[in-house]
């Protein structure tokens, strides 16, 4: 029982005046003083509280031979400190209106009259509940402290959690000094401006914890942080993933579950705030004691450095959290400025026709990208061996064929998606790291690799685009005279998850309708593979070049192969997949060369960026493969000077640039001379 029940069941218990005896009267006092504890026990119950006014006017009524229940009344209604919200619903309004009189078997006039001519259902329910509350003392106390240390608990543990995968035991066992400010000024305020600013307050925090665990996410797929400006529209190609690998079934499950946890967090957290608050402004003075001694040890771990697994045990995350985050903003709306004027200015984009790759003159030029082929997939201990081993065999079948191929390291500038952000930044020699530099990019004239070899009118151009199920118009940016979308290359067989046909296919397709055709000038194609993209379930595997038709040869191998719910949260099998489907893109690239490259094919290919975390880790590096291919032994002579392996497998300390460093090196290595604008 709280102090307060002691205090009533003290006085309710006291020895009679002696001129009172055992006389029926004093009976009949000392029942009515009973039955008004019984209640105000189950008042306080009901209401969580420990209000010595409600005690007091207990035990007034008690010596007065009134009940009980009209004292409760008084207090409620005569005492504002009382916190009304820590009660039941409607308790205080049924207390409040109760009449002062006397009571009907052990029950107040209130409890048992006031709702008569009511709706069945509802306050009933509530004095079921005030019942149960007052029969079984120890139970509801024990419910109610559970459910505020839980709260409590939720509370600080949303002001420690991380925004990055980081969940050692460690994290949630620092001192929050938010925790502190809050329990000073919500313990501080009066009754109404407490619970105003309690539930803003939980709301906000709710708002933070969403906020973290979107980082958390996009730091597993994506390698960094949500950006709060300018992610939003990667929700909707998120969706399309979904969909495609999960079903539309499962993809609107996931989509209820995102909308309900969107809507859970803050209320579940505001709630929190709202308990603990009440909980606080009941006991002040243990709170401030409490807060008093927290202080000083957070003050005192602060000027000592304390730490425990390298992590600070005096925690101001929130506030780090959101500068952190005002930063990223001011960052973000600054950098949208400069990179326009930074895409403005171009080391060529003054450079005449006649002086642009003049070394590369009659050649068929071929970019392709091959998806999340990344470092760790030739350097990973799962992946490794089985990708190494198809980069070596098929370095050994193209020199056979009379290819040769230098390879190095590129930088990226995404990681685990967002693929067109490392295509616009290799094509154009531009970091494009976000979306609005991509925006601001495609919308620009700075040159590409492509529109290069379009603006000397020696080259055709068209674009490979399997992947592309929509409009494309960044294919103008791009100088693509044409482009073979997902719907244009003939494929009528089944999709492999995400990717919407075998990179085998589409290399076939670009033979037939591009690459065979007659030409008055050589062909520079820009071709994007998928059949790497994530899940890695199921992989299509390699089938003769003959037999390929329209893809319907493909059935019965999707049909087979993994289903994606199978690996997405395994990281072993995820790994394995990994590997696997590295190991067909590249085996179909390469025989694709063999089988219809000639003495003046080029081919450029890497990868677009590392693939997600739960494959190539949480602090991997965003570095890719690139090979340049050829016949010509001029054509790699060209680049001897910069350092790169020999064959398609780089060694592990050849040279790692920048990816927005390719293009010029590229551009100045066969001879074109630069004429800057824009400065």
């Amino acid at each position: 029982m709280t102090e307060t029940e002691d205090e009533a069941t003290t006085t309710a218990q006291a020895p009679e005046p002696e001129s009172g005896g055992d006389s029926a009267t004093g009976r009949a006092a000392k029942a009515g003083t009973e039955a008004g504890t019984e209640a105000g026990t189950a008042q306080a119950e009901a209401a969580g509280a420990d209000t010595p006014a409600a005690g007091e006017s207990d035990a007034a009524a008690a010596d007065a031979g009134q009940p009980a229940s009209a004292g409760e009344s008084d207090a409620i209604t005569a005492d504002p400190d009382t916190p009304l919200a820590d009660t039941e619903p409607g308790a205080a309004a049924v207390y409040a209106d109760a009449p002062a009189s006397g009571s009907v078997d052990g029950r107040t006039a209130a409890e048992g009259d006031s709702d008569a001519g009511r709706p069945p259902g509802g306050r009933p329910r509530l004095r079921r509940l005030r019942d149960w509350r007052a029969d079984h003392p120890v139970a509801a106390r024990v419910i109610g402290v559970t459910v505020t240390v839980l709260a409590g608990a939720l509370v600080v543990a949303s002001l420690l959690l991380p925004n990055k995968p980081d969940f050692r035991p460690t994290v949630f066992l620092r001192i929050p000094v938010e925790a502190l400010i809050g329990a000073v000024v919500l313990t501080a305020l009066p009754r109404r401006p407490r619970l105003v600013l309690a539930w803003l307050g939980g709301i906000v925090l709710g708002a933070l914890t969403l906020l973290s665990l979107l980082d958390i996410g996009f730091y597993q797929y994506l390698g960094r942080g949500f950006n709060v400006i300018l992610d939003w529209s990667l929700f909707a190609d998120a969706y399309a993933y979904l969909k495609d690998t999960l079903g539309g079934t499962g993809a609107l499950g996931a989509l209820a579950a995102v909308i309900v946890l969107a809507l859970f967090i803050p209320a579940v957290s505001a709630l929190s705030v709202v308990r603990v608050s009440n909980v606080m402004a009941r006991h002040r003075a243990a709170t401030t004691r409490t807060v008093l001694v927290l202080s000083m040890v957070w003050m005192t771990f602060t000027a000592l450095g304390l730490q425990v697994s390298g992590m600070q045990l005096a925690s101001d995350h929130i506030v780090t959290l959101l500068q952190a985050r005002a930063k990223n903003v001011r960052t973000t709306l600054h950098d949208e400025r400069e990179f326009t004027r930074t895409a403005q200015a171009d080391a060529f984009g003054n450079t005449p026709a006649s002086q642009l790759v003049p070394d590369l003159r009659g050649k068929d030029m071929i970019f392709t990208f091959i998806e999340s082929y990344g470092r760790s997939a030739v350097e990973d201990p799962i992946t490794a061996p089985g990708v190494d081993k198809t980069l070596d065999a098929s370095t050994k079948a193209l020199d056979r064929a009379g290819f040769h191929a230098k390879s190095g390291w590129l930088t990226s500038a995404t990681y685990g998606g967002s693929s067109w952000l490392g295509h616009s930044t290799f094509m154009s020699g531009l970091w494009v790291d976000n979306q609005q530099r991509y925006r601001t990019v495609t919308s620009s004239d700075h040159l590409t690799l492509t529109e290069a070899f379009k603006k000397t009118g020696a080259w055709d151009t068209v674009g490979i685009m399997p992947g592309v199920q929509k409009g494309w118009p960044e294919a103008k940016w791009y100088g693509l005279d044409k482009v073979r979308n997902a719907f244009q290359l003939g494929y009528q067989g089944p999709k492999f998850s995400w990717s919407t046909m075998p990179d085998q296919f589409t290399l076939e397709q670009f033979q037939k309708l591009e690459h065979s055709k007659k030409r008055d000038k050589p062909l520079a194609s820009f071709v994007i593979l998928t059949s790497s993209h994530q899940p890695w379930a199921p992989i299509p595997k390699m089938v003769d070049w003959d037999r390929l038709g329209n893809g319907s040869i493909f059935d019965a191998i999707e049909k087979a192969g993994t289903k994606p719910a199978d690996v997405i949260a395994n990281s072993t099998r995820s790994k394995e997949g990994y590997g696997e489907s590295v190991q067909y893109s590249v085996t179909a690239l390469t025989q694709w060369l063999e089988r219809y490259g000639n003495d003046n094919t080029v081919l450029v290919f890497l990868g677009d960026h590392q693939p997600i975390s739960r494959v190539s880790g949480n602090n991997a590096s965003r570095d890719v493969p690139c090979s340049i291919v050829a016949k010509d032994p001029k054509v790699l002579d060209k680049i001897a000077d910069w350092g790169w392996t020999d064959g398609l497998r780089p060694a592990h300390d050849a040279p790692v640039w920048k990816m927005s460093s390719f293009r010029d090196r590229f551009l100045t290595a066969y001879g074109s001379t630069p004429h800057p604008s824009g400065h």
